[in-house]
């Protein structure tokens, strides 16, 4: 029989053992991950060039060091870059997560690993139910080897009743701005979304509110025209039409319309003046609300890899919607001047986006965002500067730039390893060989078996 004070030893004894196994925390250490990818280029965001023979070192989930000749520790993993080419994590700063899951039958979590397997590592909520937002969101986080980061929004902000009553909520009263933001804030949400009903007077307080909690404010606006707006301070306009709405009233001719009139040049200098960014979302225009009854956008293959289920309910919602009785080469000319006023937006300085609005029909998550990076550069935007638009401009809206959106030392390891070089031609986007999140090494192909083929 052992004596009650040598087992108080040894109880002691495993007690200190354990307690040097897993650290004061309760937990036990994760192994250190230490990878170097080797000569290989590089994409510098400030130059908007590829810089050559270089090396990235990472540990854990941070870049540790980038240049030519960096050192590699003892024990890292050495992969051979040559011939490749390395672009900071895609970021698709207009997604739902929530909104028309219950109509696609598909949850959000079910089609995260399409933006992961697409190189896409942050998404940006732009407007969903925040509880239903926060499930998903806690579901990326424990899966961070098959879906992107996670940024969240508040609901539409929209009159009552809100447009949308899936993810809209009315806030028509101006008592009911401070409690709203203050829960908004409390949950974690980032960005606080403008909706088409809000009024001025709602919409200022929002902004007001907002910044005095440090949230972002963007907006899809109507009732609240983009002038006030980015004369009231908010900080993004989402889609190219809050813009063009404002230019050109909806139900006048766009085909034809003139870019250089005078209320077009007076917002487009107060949006840069004021140092708001836009977010035309270019890709939903045209798959979906301009051209959605086109073969080449219903058959495009990058709908091969949606699930069954939410081609199924796309299709449907499709059916709802009344094309336009113009032939579609007039729909075609009055997305071109979509496409012109973006490219007037970029070369007056102005800080442009890449956001798609998946999972709008014919809008795929993940995949939509290479044809959002086409659809730019066709637009007038050079191809080091569109993929600045997908990288650090949109981690600049999310006020993570000092975490991502660029290749430097300290910042997240959110990268993707290209097979080719974007800036020859920004389709090579899609040439993907790895895609490094948190500092993890992944398959695309392996990732994107994990979305439901039904």
């Amino acid at each position: 029989m052992i004596s009650p004070p040598y087992l108080n030893k040894l109880l002691t004894t495993a007690i200190v053992a354990l307690a040097a196994l897993i650290g004061g925390s309760g937990r036990a250490e994760p192994p250190t991950l230490a990878t170097a990818i080797t000569n290989v280029s590089v994409f510098d965001s400030a130059k908007e060039s590829m810089v050559p023979a270089q090396t990235i070192v990472i540990r854990n989930d941070r870049i540790e060091a980038v240049g030519a000749g960096v050192a590699i520790p003892p024990g890292t993993n050495v992969i051979d870059g040559s011939g490749q080419f390395v672009i900071p994590g895609l970021i698709d700063a207009h997604v739902h997560l929530v909104h028309l899951t219950d109509r696609t039958h598909v949850a959000g979590e079910e089609y995260l690993p399409m933006f992961l397997g697409a190189g896409v590592t942050s998404v940006r909520s732009t407007g969903d139910l925040v509880e239903a937002e926060k499930r998903i969101s806690q579901y990326a986080d424990e899966h961070i080897e098959s879906c992107p980061r996670v940024f969240m929004a508040s609901p539409l902000i929209d009159c009552d009743p809100p447009t949308h009553k899936d993810v809209g909520l009315a806030v028509t009263k101006p008592e009911q701005v401070p409690r709203f933001v203050e829960e908004m804030q409390q949950a974690g949400v980032t960005t606080l979304k403008i909706y088409v009903g809000t009024s001025r007077d709602i919409g200022q307080l929002v902004i007001a509110e907002g910044h005095r909690r440090g949230l972002i404010v963007t907006g899809h606006l109507g009732r609240y025209s983009a002038q006030d707006a980015v004369a009231d301070g908010i900080d993004c306009l989402e889609h190219i039409w809050s813009v063009l709405d404002y230019i050109v009233p909806r139900g006048e001719t766009r085909t034809t319309c003139n870019l250089n009139n005078a209320v077009a040049l007076k917002l487009i200098g107060d949006i840069k003046e004021k140092g708001v960014a836009v977010d035309p979302t270019l890709v939903v225009f045209r798959n979906m609300i301009l051209l959605g009854d086109q073969q080449e956008f219903i058959e495009h293959p990058d709908i091969s890899l949606v699930p069954k289920r939410m081609k199924v309910g796309w299709q449907h919602l499709l059916q709802e919607r009344q094309f336009p009785p113009e032939t579609p080469e007039l729909r075609r000319k009055e997305f071109r001047k979509y496409q012109e006023l973006t490219g007037v937006l970029y070369l007056a300085g102005i800080t442009v986006l890449a956001g798609t609005d998946a999972p709008e029909p014919l809008v795929p998550p993940g995949l939509s965002m290479h044809q959002e990076l086409e659809v730019l550069v066709e637009s007038g935007i050079p191809a080091g500067a569109a993929l600045n638009c997908a990288t650090i401009n949109n981690a600049r809206i999310l006020k993570q730039d000092k975490n991502l959106g660029s290749i430097e030392a300290g910042k997240l390891a959110d990268l993707v390893v290209l097979s080719r070089n974007p800036l020859d031609d920004i389709r090579n986007t899609r040439t993907i060989a790895k895609v490094v999140r948190a500092g993890r090494v992944l398959d695309p192909a392996e990732i994107l078996q994990k979305v439901p083929a039904e």
